[in-house]
């Protein structure tokens, strides 16, 4: 296929900062960019977020910077077998968290009774993803594809202080996900005018349904504390049974447009749209939905969302000369709902990004980015009733990635 000049010199749409989220559990944003790249192409990448969110329990004492700093790395090689066929691999981690709070407010952290150490509440989520891809290319414009992909997902969670009751209910209760690994589908169709650098490609991603195998731990680490009357045994003086089981979490359905094309001499405008079904996802472990429903009258979910994500990514990059381009580009998400999981207490954003790519010869380049979010200011609920407020937050990304045509 036939490569523009100015198509083959800013490939700044794929830089990595476009792939630094910032709401829900949403990281990655699941690009396929590099699949769709002309000829032979390999890439390598990572990007960091590095988060502040604060704010205040109800109390109205002050909750410390509870997100934690994450990386991901990104890798993809496609390979254009004849003139019709292509086949590609694409790595990411498209789902995750990271959050650690200090010990400071007692809605947000317990004496551990059995150490005696304060502890906070805390959440890790841990997902890969490999999408193998083939794809058709009846001409030079189109080209429609599609393919497996897998996923792994593992998590571990801590709930912490008077927010979940305390000691007595949740405020000592701890969950541990193991690995799953299970699979989903994806397809999707592009257009392209390479005379004029113009792309668009819509690609759908279907959910993927995982069964973890699951501990949930009460009382700080002794199995079972579930008030279900009839059954004998004892502890915090509620009957207890054992809590090895398997847990279900389905990853969402998504849909990306992605969208370019040359406007002006040496410059391209390019946007990114994102639509995630999110408002259908909650995480139901067992014992802790019958402990929440016995103790209190209402079950709980771990975690769940009230609203789908919508996300926008727009921006301009222009070539300075044979081996220099930049990029500039604002973003917004509109998160998932509000008020939101105590483990996540960010409602959405609003971004700017600035990136930069060099390419010492025509068949190689490198490229950096930078991104600052604004990050929405939600309520934290647990159990249906709120927590704390989380205001005046924000989060900076960083990204490189190395990209090779052979």
């Amino acid at each position: 296929m036939k490569l523009n000049k100015i198509y083959s010199a800013i490939v700044l749409s794929t830089l990595p900062l476009s792939a630094v989220q910032a709401a829900g559990l949403d990281r990655s944003g699941q690009s396929i960019s590099a699949f769709l790249q002309p000829g032979n192409y390999a890439e390598a990448g990572i990007s960091v977020l590095d988060p502040e969110v604060q704010g205040k329990d109800n109390a109205g004492n002050k909750v410390s910077d509870m997100a934690e700093d994450y990386y991901f790395p990104t890798a993809a090689i496609k390979i254009q077998a004849t003139d019709k066929i292509s086949l590609g691999l694409l790595y990411d981690q498209p789902f995750g968290a990271d959050s650690q709070y200090a010990p400071e407010s007692n809605a947000f952290a317990t004496v551990n009774t059995n150490t005696g150490v304060l502890e906070g509440t805390s959440v890790e989520v841990k997902t890969n993803s490999i999408t193998a891809l083939i794809g058709y290319q009846p001409n030079e414009n189109w080209n429609v594809y599609a393919g497996p992909v897998y996923q792994s997902v593992k998590a571990k969670v801590s709930l912490r202080g008077t927010a979940y009751r305390g000691p007595q209910v949740l405020g000592g209760y701890d969950i541990d996900l193991k690995e799953s690994e299970a699979y989903g589908w994806l397809a999707g169709f592009a257009y392209s005018i390479p005379e004029i650098a113009l792309k668009a490609a819509v690609t759908y991603r279907s959910e993927i349904k995982h069964e973890l195998d699951t501990t949930e731990t009460f009382g700080f680490g002794t199995d079972g504390a579930l008030y279900i009357p009839g059954l004998t045994g004892t502890l915090l003086g509620k009957p207890v049974i054992p809590t090895y089981h398997k847990a279900e979490i389905t990853t969402p359905q998504s849909v990306n447009i992605d969208l370019q094309s040359g406007i002006a001499k040496n410059t391209l405008a390019f946007a990114n749209i994102r639509w995630v079904h999110w408002d259908q996802f909650a995480v139901k472990p067992a014992y802790l939905s019958q402990l929440t429903g016995a103790l209190t009258g209402k079950q709980q979910n771990l975690v769940d969302y009230s609203d789908d994500q919508w996300s926008a990514n727009v921006g301009l990059g222009h070539k300075f000369n044979v081996k220099w381009s930049g990029s500039a580009a604002v973003g917004y998400d509109s998160g998932a709902g509000n008020p939101v999981t105590t483990l996540g207490p960010t409602e959405g954003y609003w971004s700017v990004g600035l990136g930069g790519q060099y390419s010492p010869a025509e068949n190689y380049f490198i490229q950096a980015g930078v991104k600052y979010f604004w990050l929405g200011d939600a309520q934290a609920q647990t159990g249906g009733e709120v927590k704390g407020s989380f205001e005046d937050n924000h989060a900076i990304g960083y990204g490189m990635k190395i990209g090779y045509r052979f």
